[in-house]
């Protein structure tokens, strides 16, 4: 059974009073819960310390068993000390009161300094594989290259008649 903190209208019309209760997650937002756990009054101003009250101990014990708060129970956990919640802005957007060209020449400048680390890492991880090869034996380096210019010369002398041979097909089909 999933267990959910949550909130369960009351209330007249236009006149909204919520209890904050832990629930199965499948039962309906009004209907059958486990227990209440506290009060929401939106129409208290919100400096008003009895706009939400909780039952600290029993929200605790409620989260060790595996209960999940809503979205708006997890911000009065928040704003209580009880439990964290992560910010649910666009990180990439302007904060209030900066500039979005601010913003943007602040992403540029970490895009430049990512790709200066790149590169460093790159140049550093070459000299590290020309470093040890270097210590080996450079007649060794010499030979594999005259074989290689070997292989070169043989692949540009085998490619024409190749060529010649593909072009003798398409003609005769």
């Amino acid at each position: 059974m999933a267990i959910a903190l949550r909130l369960s209208r009351g209330g007249a019309k236009k006149r909204p009073y919520y209890r904050i209760v832990a629930a199965d997650s499948r039962r309906a937002r009004d209907g059958k819960y486990l227990e209440q756990l506290g009060t929401y009054n939106p129409m208290l101003p919100k400096d008003s310390e009895e706009r939400v009250k909780l039952n600290e101990d029993r929200i605790r014990y409620w989260l060790g068993v595996g209960a999940q708060p809503s979205d708006r129970v997890l911000r009065f956990l928040d704003a209580a000390g009880i439990m964290e919640r992560e910010a649910r802005n666009n990180p990439n957007k302007a904060k209030p009161g900066e500039k979005a060209t601010e913003r943007a020449e602040e992403k540029a400048t970490k895009a430049a300094e990512a790709k200066e680390a790149e590169e460093a890492a790159k140049a550093e991880a070459e000299e590290a594989a020309k470093a040890p090869a270097a210590e080996e034996a450079p007649a060794e380096e010499e030979g594999a290259a005259a074989e290689a210019a070997e292989t070169a010369d043989e692949a540009k002398e085998e490619a024409p008649a190749e060529e010649a041979a593909a072009e003798e097909e398409k003609s005769e089909g």
